[in-house]
């Protein structure tokens, strides 16, 4: 794909942001949000963005499928068809229970999928507006700057972990395995924003316990092709056609070895 198309993406994604995404931004009547299932929020804002993209994204390359976040809340088999073809997999607006908080951060995430392999991914920070885009094999880039993460500077490492999707059980025995070991931070509760961390120096670590494809692809290949790491707690690399749990992060190589045994060992 040309550079041309992945701007096209692009160009789309900040109009969906500045139209729909941002004058919403703590302006939210009451009866424009609501559960799609307990405990977890969907606006008018996700409903309207996810329209918007779907569209463009269509116009842009008519032959991939359109599987979106607020599609699959409908249709849950949507996501067992992500290995055939090509699809547009959408979020379309990440961190929705922030933005429903007024509060950052919150994304905007699409990824190209062929064949079950994530072939590029846009993440738009829409009040920065920072985006992170990167193509298998050539790279992660923000704001048109190449990018390469790195191993922070602390000691002991920094570790952004989901503690939300877990039990009781295995939320005391990754305090405990962590406990000096790891600096526990709190997530943004945003996919969009944690993956950049770590590519970009904030967090070494995170661990998310649910792993729906469309909170996961764009940011994993960023991540990726930056030079880090994301596989499931065995070492498994990453596919978005598996949604087992507890998907692990790092900045680097190195340091996804150092969390596995730290925290899994």
């Amino acid at each position: 794909m040309s550079p041309i198309f992945s701007e096209k993406v692009a160009m789309l994604m900040r109009a969906v942001a500045r139209d729909v995404v941002l004058p919403r931004y703590q302006k939210l009547a009451d009866n424009e949000i609501s559960e799609k299932a307990p405990g977890d929020i969907v606006t008018i804002v996700d409903r309207e963005s996810e329209r918007r993209l779907a569209d463009g994204l269509a116009k842009i390359l008519p032959e991939a499928r359109i599987v979106g976040e607020e599609g699959c809340a409908e249709d849950p088999a949507l996501l067992d068809t992500l290995g055939e073809g090509m699809v547009w997999l959408i979020d379309p607006l990440d961190g929705t229970a922030n933005f429903s908080e007024g509060k950052m951060p919150f994304a905007l995430m699409v990824a190209l999928i062929a064949e079950g392999e994530t072939r590029m991914g846009w993440i738009l920070d829409p009040m920065t507006p920072r985006l992170c885009f990167a193509a298998a094999g050539r790279g992660a880039y923000v704001n048109g700057d190449r990018v390469s993460s790195r191993a922070g500077i602390k000691s002991p490492p920094v570790a952004a972990i989901g503690l939300y999707f877990m039990d009781d059980g295995q939320r005391r025995d990754i305090a405990e395995r962590a406990e000096g070991t790891l600096e526990i931070v709190t997530i943004p509760r945003c996919a969009g924003e944690q993956y950049p961390r770590l590519a970009l120096g904030q967090n070494d670590i995170s661990l998310f316990a649910r792993t729906l494809p469309y909170d996961h692809a764009a940011g994993a290949l960023f991540l990726e092709e930056a030079g880090g790491r994301t596989a499931w707690a065995d070492g498994t690399p990453y596919q978005v056609t598996d949604r087992s749990p507890n998907l692990l992060s790092a900045a680097t190589p190195g340091l996804w070895d150092r969390a596995a045994e730290i925290l899994f060992g």
